[in-house]
């Protein structure tokens, strides 16, 4: 990270960022084409876990390669200087997460349906019994997260 004074390297405000943010944006590549998607989620342990269509692009390039990149960011303001400056003075606050892991989708249904009640408690809801109907269409996926770094700009 070019400005380390930005960096926030304590765990615990990290995962609070992680449990706070509402969307994660998911980076993939294929054949030197990138493709971010941004998804709803849910974390823990050094774990993401996405649901989505078990078909469609995100399901194709993950297949080809299960390397991702992911983001999250909490705070976004734009912290404008006093009226009459250049936009050059301007700043923008914010909290960010950038990360990389190895993603691959989950087929055990009691993987699955863990995963989908961290993803469902994450927005505040309560697990349920998931339709074996729509968990046999369902695709879920699990990120084993192998680096992150956090910034604040504050």
């Amino acid at each position: 990270m070019r400005r380390t004074l930005q960096e926030v390297k304590e765990a615990d405000f990290i995962e609070t960022v992680l449990q706070r943010a509402q969307v994660c944006r998911l980076g993939f590549s294929v054949d030197d084409r990138p493709y971010i998607v941004p998804v709803n989620f849910g974390y823990t342990a050094g774990r993401l876990f996405i649901h989505g269509a078990s078909e469609g692009r995100k399901m194709d390039m993950l297949r080809a390669n299960p390397r991702v990149c992911f983001e999250v960011e909490l705070e976004e303001e734009l912290g404008l200087a006093q009226k009459g400056e250049s936009p050059c003075t301007w700043g923008f606050r914010y909290i960010s997460i950038i990360g990389f892991g190895e993603a691959c989708q989950l087929e055990d249904e009691d993987e699955k349906r863990r995963a989908l009640d961290v993803i469902v408690e994450h927005y505040g809801g309560k697990p349920i019994d998931y339709p074996p109907s729509s968990m046999h269409n369902l695709a879920v996926i699990e990120i084993r997260v192998e680096s992150m770094t956090c910034k604040r700009n504050s």
